[in-house]
């Protein structure tokens, strides 16, 4: 606290440029090296960002000035890189999943809790205005106790946009463990922790078409369940209903919908870091818009790293590892009720993080 934190990137794929972006708008993070299995990607975001340097991925885990390394590896890499972090004395934050199950995510929460470290992980969407107004209209009791949620997302397939989505076709993948981080941290945020969960899963076809690029027209495999529906009991008594589907054409469904006593409220898409929130309260005539009044303006990608880095010590970041792993536990959970046919206990659990402020973290823009 009181100072920027110097990190470093692993990873430096299509989602950089999000966390670039942001990142030159923070106070908070200071970008000092960046690092990939391809020199060349590395070497091209260092052009590009003012005092950075390109470095191999061992030099970046022994940089002496890298506090915490910023994990954009493929998900089946999140817990190699996060635990050579770790082992060096560095705090981690991830992108989404923690890791690829929570046996390896158990396993990157207590090594850093032995080593003394920080772990914090995407998405940290839940802590722009639009989950963070939300929030507190349910906390200002504007629904009276929440009864229920729906969560609905819903496409044909990335494979129509993706020029390799194999990745999504096979174990790790689908459409619950690629978009439900953003979804049950948004749920878990706004009803509290998950105790049981019930789910089904299906897929329509064995092979999807590549729709774009130099490999459009080739065939994927599909080796997991292309759709996934789960009921998701929280520990408040709220019953969250998942819906999550790369075989639905389109869907009309709020993306979140909160169901209480005294009203309904309709919540943006939790992808993303902002958009309305409605409320219809009871004995009303039609939907209103809710103010802005809480969480990040104009936030984005990376904006977690900086809440991290004022979080004081010894208390848990907003977008942490706690909430990461239960988010992780519950999809899996989820995912092998459907294939047991029974009702799953969740094991862990994980506080409401924080309420965010309404604030303004962006300053002026970096070269």
């Amino acid at each position: 606290m009181g100072k920027p934190l110097n990190v470093g990137i692993i990873g430096c794929g299509a989602i950089i440029a999000q966390y670039l972006s942001n990142f030159r708008r923070l106070d908070a993070i200071n970008l000092v090296a960046v690092a990939d299995l391809d020199p060349a990607r590395a070497q091209a975001v260092a052009e590009s960002y003012d005092g950075v340097r390109a470095l191999t991925v061992d030099e970046l885990l022994a940089a002496n000035d890298v506090e915490l390394v910023l994990n954009l590896t493929i998900p089946a890499a999140h817990a190699d890189i996060a635990l050579k972090a770790i082992a060096a004395g560095k705090s981690v934050y991830g992108e989404k999943p923690l890791a690829a199950t929570t046996a390896e995510a158990r396993e990157v929460l207590d090594a850093a809790a032995a080593a003394g470290v920080v772990v914090g992980c995407a998405p940290d969407t839940v802590l722009g205005t639009g989950i963070q107004t939300a929030r507190k209209a349910i906390d200002d009791g504007l629904i009276g106790a929440p009864i229920s949620a729906t969560a609905s997302m819903a496409t044909p397939g990335h494979e129509r946009w993706h020029p390799n989505p194999d990745f999504y076709y096979q174990p790790g993948g689908g459409p619950l463990l690629d978009m439900g981080p953003y979804y049950v941290s948004a749920l878990v945020t706004l009803l509290g922790p998950v105790v049981s969960v019930v789910g089904v899963a299906s897929h329509t076809r064995d092979e999807r078409t590549i729709g774009s690029g130099p490999r459009e027209g080739q065939k994927v495999p599909v080796a997991i369940d292309s759709h996934v529906t789960g009921v998701l009991v929280h520990a408040s008594g709220a019953l969250s209903t998942l819906f999550m589907s790369f075989d639905a054409v389109k869907t009309k469904s709020p993306n979140i919908e909160i169901h209480g006593e005294k009203g309904s409220l309709v919540v943006p898409d939790p992808n993303y870091f902002d958009g309305d929130v409605q409320l219809f309260a009871l004995g009303a005539e039609d939907w209103e818009t809710l103010p802005v009044s809480a969480g990040y303006v104009d936030s984005g990608r990376g904006f977690g790293i900086a809440d991290l880095a004022a979080t004081p010590a010894g208390q848990e970041p907003r977008a942490g590892g706690q909430l990461a792993f239960h988010a992780l536990e519950v999809m899996e959970s989820v995912l092998e009720s459907a294939r047991s046919g029974q009702a799953v206990a969740i094991k862990s659990t994980a506080a409401r993080p924080a309420t965010v402020d309404l604030a303004e973290l962006s300053t002026a823009v970096r070269a």
